[in-house]
């Protein structure tokens, strides 16, 4: 949804329980829960990025406390509006952010969750764009504690524009993405160092 004025907060919270029941913008839902072992699907270009951002379990109850409270959104030009707690199966939640004058509320729909022990500590969460989000595809938010005890941060997405303005400012688009991927990142070091230390 592209907006000429910042909406209020339960103007955002009336559209995100009124997309509850729209699909995802895609047909492959659920496909980043198994990468690397998968292939990009046509016509969607692939972001990953794979950080150490600590080392041992202080640092790995950090990175999971990181990602149930949705730090890696908390970059100051973006806005995230979910559901109170750790994300869940089915909670529709909304990306807010000011692009070239306007707001776009991008809803999205979290589709898997991973808690794994073996054979490494893995944490994280998927989501699938709505019908209604400006790009379609899928990210997802993990983390890792490997055998060697080194907490790692993989951001990983399949994505593709939708809306017309998308497509027309592709190359602007993509830089976005790449800022959020690069300051999620930041997010994640700074919340784990300081947790963890």
């Amino acid at each position: 949804m592209i907006l000429l004025r910042k909406p209020a907060p339960d103007r955002v919270h009336a559209y995100l329980a009124a997309q509850q029941r729209e699909p995802c913008s895609y047909n492959f839902c659920g496909v980043t829960r198994d990468i690397p072992n998968v292939e990009t699907p046509a016509g969607f270009v692939f972001d990953h990025r794979r950080v150490v951002i600590g080392t041992g379990d202080a640092a790995w109850h950090a990175a999971r406390a990181a990602i149930e409270s949705w730090v890696m959104f908390g970059n100051g030009w973006t806005e995230l509006y979910a559901p109170i707690g750790a994300p869940r199966v089915g909670n529709v939640v909304g990306m807010l952010v000011r692009i070239g004058g306007c707001w776009w509320l991008n809803p999205c729909r979290v589709l898997y969750e991973i808690d794994e022990i073996q054979p490494v500590r893995r944490c994280g969460f998927g989501y699938g764009t709505l019908n209604d989000h400006a790009e379609s595809g899928e990210e997802r938010f993990l983390i890792e504690q490997d055998e060697m005890g080194q907490v790692w941060y993989d951001l990983a997405a399949f994505s593709r524009p939708r809306n017309p303005l998308a497509r027309l400012f592709n190359p602007w688009v993509r830089h976005i993405q790449r800022r959020f991927g690069r300051e999620s990142v930041v997010a994640m070091v700074d919340f784990v160092s300081r947790i963890a230390n």
